[in-house]
């Protein structure tokens, strides 16, 4: 095991135990396929399940996972392409048994930031979905709610600009500036300090890169 590796065991066992107090269900997984799988394994058969826009669940292959099961009803967000349908997928999923997500940052007390340009994600995060599973590499992982905070709009949000390639001050210089563009993308800021119901939420930290 990698020093790396063993600062991630270490933190993410630790961070286990505070997201527990904070009322998720939570696991600590080495892999991006241990993750993967732990997905598999919380879904049971016929479930309906969707995603926000989260890389890190498209980057391990879950989506592609949860359709080859062909006992879920999955419903792909990825396929839709007029705005017409991006909304009526929107609002789908807050009747989504299950909802997959990441997050931006999480501090290492288990306080989970994500910020979003349409609001979608976070108001299904919040309330809809009966379940919502976050992936979250330990990349992400900041020390206290206002690092993690930082992290969310220093690092997170001027990778994603670049990736949508929208017409923000972040795109030109990779710094936050607390712009007010018509195409920020950080309209909404989420702090999840505990799931509720209990264990409505559930946190897999994965010790390796995943994500912006």
């Amino acid at each position: 095991m990698t020093p790396t590796e063993q600062r991630n065991q270490r933190l993410g066992s630790k961070m286990v135990k505070a997201l527990e107090r904070r009322h998720f269900e939570a696991y600590y997984c080495a892999t991006a396929e241990e993750a993967k799988q732990r997905v598999n394994e919380l879904i049971p058969d016929g479930s309906s399940v969707t995603w926000g826009g989260t890389m890190s669940v498209r980057d391990i292959g879950i989506p592609e996972m949860l359709k080859q099961r062909g006992t879920l009803d999955v419903w792909d967000r990825d396929l839709v392409t007029t705005p017409e349908e991006k909304q009526e997928m929107y609002l789908r999923a807050f009747r989504a048994d299950y909802y997959l997500a990441s997050a931006n940052a999480i501090s290492e007390d288990g306080v989970i930031v994500s910020i979003d340009g349409n609001g979608n994600r976070v108001a299904a995060i919040t309330w809809g979905p009966k379940r919502v599973i976050f992936v979250v590499g330990m990349n992400k992982v900041a020390q206290n709610v206002e690092a993690a905070l930082m992290r969310a709009r220093s690092t997170a949000s001027p990778i994603n600009a670049a990736r949508f390639d929208i017409n923000t001050p972040c795109q030109l210089d990779g710094q936050c500036h607390n712009c007010n563009s018509p195409q920020s993308i950080c309209n909404y800021i989420h702090f999840l300090r505990n799931s509720h119901p209990q264990r409505r939420h559930v946190v897999i930290l994965v010790g390796e890169e995943l994500g912006y």
